[in-house]
C-alpha cells in the first residue's frame, strides 16, 4: 500500500511544483510589463504579451516577451514620426502657396497703377518762388536726388534735339555765346560726372587746410549759368576750409543780374560778398579788385561759368600748404556751348606758341608711369588763366596782376612766365576737377582785340628779351604799336631776381625752339 501510494504523491507535487513556476513567470511577465514607461496617448495600445514555450522546457520565456514589447515601441516611433514630417511637408507647401498668390496679387495690384512722378517744390527754382529765402549755413550737397538726375537726363535729350533756328536759341548764342534756353531749363543747381581717376578716390588729405577766398569776376553774365558756379561751389566745397566767395559785378547791364541776383544770394548769406563796380574795369582789375577784399589763406580765381566737380578745392589747398611758391591749376573738363553736357578731360598742360596764342598739350603715357600714376601733378609751361590757385601773400610778393593791362588776355602768360622765372613752380593736379563752358563767338569786338594786342606787347617787351624778335618776325605790324609804360614791371622783374627767358626755353618749355623751327 505504502509502496503504491508514495509515487502517487511524488507526481502530484511535482505537478504542483510545475504549475507553481509557471504562475510565478507569468506574474513576472506582468510585472515588466507593468514596469514599462508611459505610452503616448496617440500611440495604440500594446497587446498583451503573448506566452512562449521554450523548445527545450515548453515554459514561457520573460526575455523573449519583452525583446517582442522593443520591437513593437521602435516600429511604432518610426510610424509616428513617418506622420509627423509628411504633415510638415504639407503644410509648408500650402503656406508657400498662399504667400505666392498673395505676391501675385499685389504686384498686378501696383502695375494697374497709374505712374506719376511729382517734382518736390525746390526754393532754388526762380520762377515758382514758394517762400522767400532764409538765411542759413551752406548746405553740403553729397549726392543728387533721382528727381534732379532724371530732370538732367530730359534736358539733354532735349539738347539733343534742338533747332539751330529757333529764334530764342539764336539770340542766346548772339548774347550769351551759348544755349540760354538750356541753361535755364538746368536751372541752378545740377549734378555732374565724378571724372576723377579711381586712384584720386584713394587719396586723403589732412583735415586742418589753409582756408580759401574765391574771386569770380562776371560781365553780363547769363543768370542760371554764374548761379549754378556758385551753387555748385557752396555743394562741393567744405565749408572749413571755405573762406568766402568774392563776387565781383564789373558794370553789368542786365536786370537779372540787379535785385533778382541779390535776392537769391540771400541763400549764401554769410560767405558771399558782392561788390560792384561803378565803371567797367575789365576782368583783369575786377580780380584784384576782389583780391583786395579777400581774407582767406589761399586765392581762387575762377570763371563766372564754371561747375565744380567734387572734392576740386582740397588737391589744391595740399599742395599749397606744402609748397607756398607753388602756383596750382584745376584739370579743366569741357561744357559744350551747345548742349552744356560735361565731358571729362583729358591729361593735358598748358603751352603757347610764338603768335603768344594759349595750346593744350597732351601729356604723353610714360611722363605718367611714376609712383602716382595718373594723379601725378602735371608741370605746366603756362596756365589757361580762368581757373587757378595761388597764396594771397605770395601772389602779392610776385607782383599781382599788371594791372595797366586792359580787359581781359595776355595776362595768363604774363602770369606764368612771371611764376616760372621768379622762383615759383606752376602744375595743373589731375584729381581737382573744375568744368568750364566753352563759349562761342562771332564778335568782332575791336576793344577786345586792341586790349589782347596792347596786353601781349607789354608782355614781350618785359619778359621775352632777344626772344621779342620771333614775335615781331610773324607779325612785323607790332613792331610800333604802343603798349604804354612798362618802366614799374621792369623795376619787379630786377627786385625779384628773375632768370631770363632763355633759362625758360633750356628748363622748363624747350619745345617751344622747335615749334619755331618748324614754322
Amino acid at each position: 500500500m505504502t509502496s503504491r501510494i508514495e509515487p502517487a504523491r511524488s507526481e502530484s507535487a511535482n505537478a504542483s511544483s510545475i504549475g507553481s513556476r509557471q504562475e510565478a513567470d507569468r506574474v513576472g511577465c506582468t510585472r515588466s510589463i507593468l514596469q514599462q514607461p508611459p505610452r503616448p496617448r496617440h500611440l495604440p495600445p500594446l497587446l498583451p504579451a503573448r506566452p512562449y514555450n521554450s523548445p527545450s522546457t515548453g515554459i514561457p520565456s520573460r526575455v523573449t516577451a519583452t525583446n517582442e514589447i522593443k520591437q513593437w515601441t521602435l516600429k511604432s516611433a518610426r510610424f509616428t514620426m513617418r506622420n509627423v514630417t509628411v504633415q510638415c511637408l504639407l503644410f509648408g507647401t500650402l503656406t508657400l502657396g498662399i504667400l505666392s498668390a498673395l505676391l501675385c496679387l499685389h504686384l498686378h495690384h501696383v502695375n494697374q497703377q497709374p505712374k506719376t512722378t511729382q517734382e518736390p517744390p525746390s526754393i532754388w527754382h526762380l520762377d515758382k518762388k514758394l517762400q522767400p529765402p532764409v538765411p542759413r549755413e551752406p548746405v553740403i550737397f553729397e549726392r543728387p536726388d533721382r528727381d534732379e538726375t532724371e530732370n538732367n537726363g530730359s534736358v539733354l535729350r532735349y539738347a539733343e534735339d534742338f533747332s539751330y533756328t529757333d529764334q530764342e536759341i539764336i539770340q542766346g548764342f548772339i548774347k550769351y555765346g551759348f544755349n540760354a534756353v538750356i541753361s535755364k531749363r538746368l536751372g541752378s543747381r545740377r549734378h555732374v560726372p565724378d571724372t576723377r581717376d579711381k586712384m584720386c578716390l584713394k587719396k586723403r588729405y589732412p583735415t586742418r587746410l589753409p582756408t580759401a577766398s574765391i574771386v569770380i569776376c562776371f560781365h553780363n553774365e547769363e543768370f542760371h549759368a554764374l548761379f549754378r558756379t556758385l551753387s555748385s561751389i557752396m555743394a562741393r566745397t567744405p565749408h572749413q576750409i571755405l573762406e568766402e566767395i568774392i563776387l565781383v559785378d564789373d558794370k553789368s547791364e542786365l536786370d537779372d543780374l540787379k535785385e533778382k541776383l541779390d535776392y537769391q544770394l540771400e541763400t549764401f548769406r554769410g560767405k558771399i560778398k558782392i561788390i560792384r563796380n561803378k565803371k567797367r574795369e575789365g576782368l583783369i582789375r575786377a580780380r584784384l579788385i576782389g583780391a583786395a577784399r579777400a581774407s582767406g589763406d589761399v586765392l581762387v580765381f575762377l570763371d563766372s561759368h564754371c561747375e565744380v566737380n567734387k572734392a576740386w578745392l582740397e588737391p589744391l589747398l595740399t599742395a599749397i600748404a606744402k609748397d607756398r611758391r607753388m602756383v596750382v591749376c584745376p584739370m579743366m573738363d569741357s561744357i559744350e556751348c551747345d548742349t552744356l553736357k560735361y565731358n571729362p578731360s583729358p591729361i593735358v598742360r598748358g603751352t603757347f606758341n610764338w603768335y603768344l596764342q594759349f595750346k593744350w598739350d597732351t601729356v604723353l603715357s610714360y611722363e605718367m608711369e611714376g609712383p602716382e600714376g595718373p594723379t601725378t601733378p602735371i608741370r605746366s609751361p603756362a596756365m589757361a588763366g580762368g581757373m587757378f590757385a595761388i597764396d594771397r601773400h605770395y601772389f602779392y610778393e610776385i607782383g599781382q596782376f599788371d594791372k595797366d593791362m586792359n580787359l581781359w588776355g595776355g595776362e595768363n602768360l604774363e602770369l606764368s612766365l612771371r611764376i616760372w622765372m621768379c622762383g615759383g613752380q606752376l602744375y595743373i593736379l589731375p584729381c581737382s576737377r573744375v568744368g568750364h563752358l566753352n563759349k562761342w563767338s562771332n564778335r568782332d569786338d575791336t576793344e577786345s582785340s586792341k586790349a589782347l594786342i596792347y596786353n601781349n606787347l607789354r608782355l614781350v617787351h618785359v619778359w621775352l628779351d632777344e626772344y621779342k624778335e620771333q614775335i615781331f618776325l610773324r607779325r612785323p605790324s607790332l613792331r610800333f604799336s604802343p603798349y604804354g609804360n612798362i618802366s614799374e614791371r621792369v623795376e619787379l622783374r630786377k627786385r625779384l631776381g628773375c632768370k631770363s627767358f632763355q633759362w625758360y626755353l633750356d628748363t622748363v618749355f624747350p619745345e617751344l625752339e622747335s615749334y619755331g623751327r618748324n614754322q
